[in-house]
């Protein structure tokens, strides 16, 4: 049987009808959204050719900070959440839903058209 037929367990067992306990679901969307927060910054990072410091030193944080906010390690304020979108020149957009979360940054235009 090749690996793409395969199944992970968890896939399994939600297919025969097991629910996952209310925690586990809850920790789950919580890392999602922590993962969604990592990816939209790093993206908006390197469209900008920042490197982890230059954004670090835009935000007056270390690039410690950074690279944990782009690891998923760790779930940032609000204000430090304003502050990245102040460094990354764009407006931060978060959108829940039970199932989902979007996170993207919306680069500010400088166009005087």
């Amino acid at each position: 049987m090749s690996h793409s037929r395969w199944k992970t367990l968890r896939e399994r067992k939600l297919s025969e009808g097991f629910t996952e306990p209310a925690d586990v679901a809850e920790a789950r969307r919580e890392i999602r959204l922590s993962m969604a927060l990592a990816q939209a910054v790093y993206e908006r990072r390197t469209a900008l050719g920042l490197t982890q410091t230059e954004l670090a030193v835009r935000a007056g944080l270390t690039q410690a900070k950074i690279s944990r906010i782009e690891g998923s390690d760790t779930v940032p304020t609000l204000p430090l959440l304003a502050r990245l979108a102040q460094a990354l020149d764009a407006s931060l957009n978060i959108a829940l839903d039970n199932d989902s979360a979007e996170v993207s940054f919306i680069a500010h235009t400088t166009d005087a058209a």
